[in-house]
């Protein structure tokens, strides 16, 4: 990924969630009733809950509205019913696009998250048609003007712990994890006081697609704008390299 800011990406992300912050806390209140469903309420017994808890924290939620989100799905664990429904499809000149959901109405997402790819230009495939083009990881992207600490040093607190790899970038540092050890490095990184923007189990591309005329920007971001809305998708992953 030679020249491609993973950092300039993550800001142009936070720009689009910082104008709905709504749906940010939505979507991440949604994670709270399942990891508590799933694990119970106490973060310290519950690692995916911690991991939601830490992106939550991350996005800028209050810690009052963390609490309320946990207490109430404690309260209602039973009325939790989401289910996870993950759809693939295209988008203009082959852009690949993941979209991640949680739902209790399969049919109404299904329905509009089909429309957001129609309205843009794109159309959705069947499981798996452009899965196989990304690599399932842990991410935490710290920002460097954040972060005191020597870059070895870091690296050196984030392989110890577990990471697979560790890069540095003009702007920023990387570090890739397998899925089943994010919660010990990103544990290892907050005990640590690293500051992270970002630090998620994510999908990363193994190729990237750039768009170079204005009507397949114009598509994309059409698509990409009408799933933000969406209230049912937790998450859109995509290779075009913005």
């Amino acid at each position: 990924m030679s020249g491609h800011s993973k950092f300039a990406n993550i800001k142009h992300k936070k720009e689009r969630n910082d104008s709905a912050k709504g749906k940010v806390f939505t979507v991440i209140g949604r994670e709270i009733a399942v990891a508590v469903k799933e694990g119970g309420p106490d973060p310290a017994n519950n690692s995916r809950l911690r991991d939601v808890v830490a992106k939550a924290k991350a996005n800028n939620m209050p810690n009052d509205t963390i609490d309320r989100g946990i207490k109430k799905a404690a309260g209602d664990a039973n009325s939790v019913n989401y289910e996870t429904i993950t759809y693939e499809g295209y988008g203009p000149n082959g852009v690949a696009i993941i979209v991640d959901t949680l739902t209790d109405n399969k049919n109404r997402t299904a329905a509009n998250v089909k429309n957001a790819f129609t309205k843009g230009g794109g159309n959705v495939g069947t499981p798996g048609c452009v899965s196989f083009m990304f690599d399932k990881k842990g991410q935490i992207i710290i920002d460097k003007e954040e972060c005191d600490m020597d870059a070895d040093e870091l690296m050196m607190i984030a392989l110890d712990a577990g990471a697979e790899d560790f890069s540095e970038e003009e702007d920023s540092y990387e570090v890739l994890i397998a899925p089943e050890e994010f919660s010990a490095v990103r544990e290892a990184l907050e005990a640590a006081k690293i500051p992270m923007i970002q630090a998620e189990v994510t999908m990363i591309p193994q190729t990237w697609v750039e768009l170079t005329d204005e009507d397949s920007l114009k598509k994309m971001n059409r698509i990409l704008d009408l799933l933000d809305v969406e209230d049912d998708v937790q998450a859109t992953y995509h290779n075009w390299d913005e």
